[in-house]
């Protein structure tokens, strides 16, 4: 690997911590299509693209989680109660989707990734905000949630955000407790997909050298280094800086992200 692919992952590390840090958003909507772009330049195989970008992505995302979790646990914003209640699904869907994403070949992947971030984009664009409308159901229905949860997230590695939040703020969860507990709900998430991208890539050929299954260590180490300097000073600038227009900005980010990733597959 070059001098120019350390220095890449690096800036990537830098950018996903930081709107991490100031949009309180994963940072698998900017890793997964970006890395997709340096993997087929760096000359990795079509049908493996994809799932390597999945699969490092989540691991970057176990870093990130925790010194996410660590700073809303300490202001009180995590609701401990939820997230032991929808765990075990999440932990169960996460770990089953990677098993399913694996088996899909790289260009469906690819646009259902496109398509949800689409739709996560969209949202964010309309500032969508589900009404307060019932309340949390019992802990089967917690866990099935968890289940639904976590195997989307394993097919766009994302830290289940865009989907816990809006969930809990249905059920009557104030918007503090809903972005703190997403948060804490976002380590299980990183943690059995990664493993299940680890176990589901293992002995895969055409992977590159310093692969573990479907995580490229390189890519890892710099991306995760670097964010968890960058996470911090994004928070810091989020109380200073117009976040609503920004996450205008963001959302329009993610969609060329999106698209530039289809190119790449399609043109590979």
């Amino acid at each position: 690997m070059g001098f120019e692919w350390y220095v890449a992952y690096l800036v990537l590390g830098a950018f996903v911590g930081f709107f991490a840090g100031l949009l309180g958003v994963g940072g698998g909507g900017i890793m997964v299509p970006l890395l997709t772009t340096l993997f087929a330049a760096q000359g990795i195989p079509l049908e493996h693209l994809v799932h390597l970008a999945l699969g490092t992505s989540m691991a970057a995302i176990v870093i990130t989680s925790i010194s996410s979790l660590r700073t809303h646990h300490a202001h009180g914003a995590v609701r401990w109660d939820i997230v032991k209640g929808i765990a075990p699904g999440v932990l169960l869907g996460t770990f089953g989707g990677t098993f399913i994403a694996s088996r899909v070949p790289t260009l469906p992947l690819a646009i259902f990734f496109a398509c949800f971030m689409a739709y996560v984009s969209v949202q964010m664009i309309l500032n969508v905000k589900p009404k307060p409308s019932r309340q949390l159901p019992g802990a089967a229905g917690l866990a099935g949630v968890g289940g639904v949860i976590g195997l989307v997230s394993a097919l766009v590695a994302i830290g289940g955000g865009s989907l816990s939040v809006p969930f809990m703020t249905w059920c009557n969860v104030k918007m503090q407790n809903a972005i703190g507990t997403s948060a804490a709900i976002g380590l299980p998430i990183a943690l059995a997909g990664a493993l299940g991208y680890l176990i589901n890539g293992w002995g895969t050929s055409g992977l590159p050298d310093w692969s573990f299954g479907f995580v490229y260590l390189p890519a890892l180490v710099l991306i995760s280094v670097v964010s968890s300097f960058t996470a911090p000073i994004g928070a810091r600038l989020a109380h200073r800086l117009p976040v609503a227009i920004l996450k205008k900005i963001f959302a329009g980010v993610l969609m060329l992200l999106s698209a530039k990733m289809l190119h790449t597959v399609l043109s590979s």
